[in-house]
């Protein structure tokens, strides 16, 4: 079944930027590269870097995904045009939002088979891209936080290539669920138990998870 189309796949260089009086390093600045096909591995596309490989980055966290479906929103709060990655992502996509696909789902696009892994979670290197110190809590409150793919055969993709969905993981778990248990209802201890379930969920979540709902099953 297909789900989506990229719109536009993106990479970059690590960059140095001035986060206050702080120089940090990030690969958050990425440019589209065209209608080129390009290599994706188990750790990303060709081409592209992350600066902090504890938190971005990694086989759990090969491709970051966002909707241009959002777009208009952020266009609206920001009063001018929201461009493909914007949010730093490496595939923007269209017709796929966090509703649509579940924790584990497998996907194919191009030559090559992914599958969803975790929710985007926004941190304040998305801010400090756009000047708006904000953003990161914003995006994380609305849910449009995009996610990630690890993928499971490598192969060749492309803008213009469709997103098709080759297997629903049986949990039915959605990025949207995911995000409500992580970030909004955080004392929803059987929300954290299925989540938790899903083995396919990746390894940060389930440690960060974890943690929480031992914390509450210890305090009662």
């Amino acid at each position: 079944m297909e789900l989506g189309t990229v719109l536009s796949i993106n990479v970059g260089n690590l960059q140095k930027m001035l986060h206050g009086s702080k120089e940090i390093i990030t690969g958050i600045n990425k440019s589209a590269v065209g209608k080129f096909p390009i290599s994706l591995s188990r750790l990303g596309l060709e081409g592209d870097a992350q600066g902090d490989l504890v938190y971005h980055g990694g086989e759990d966290k090969a491709v970051c995904v966002y909707s241009a479906d959002h777009f208009p929103f952020w266009s609206g709060r920001w009063q001018r045009a929201v461009e493909a990655g914007a949010f730093g992502e490496n595939f923007t996509v269209t017709q796929l939002t966090e509703g649509d696909l579940c924790i584990g789902d497998i996907l194919s696009v191009g030559e090559a088979i992914v599958q969803v892994s975790q929710p985007r979670q926004p941190c304040y290197k998305l801010g400090m891209k756009h000047g708006l110190p904000q953003l990161a809590q914003e995006v994380q409150e609305t849910g449009y936080t995009g996610f990630y793919l690890r993928v499971l055969k490598e192969g060749i993709v492309q803008a213009g290539d469709k997103l098709i969905l080759q297997e629903r993981h049986p949990a039915g778990i959605t990025v949207t669920e995911a995000n409500r248990v992580m970030h909004m209802d955080k004392n929803d201890l059987a929300g954290i138990r299925s989540l938790l379930a899903v083995q396919e969920l990746a390894v940060s979540w389930q440690q960060s998870l974890s943690k929480r709902g031992e914390a509450l099953r210890t305090n009662g």
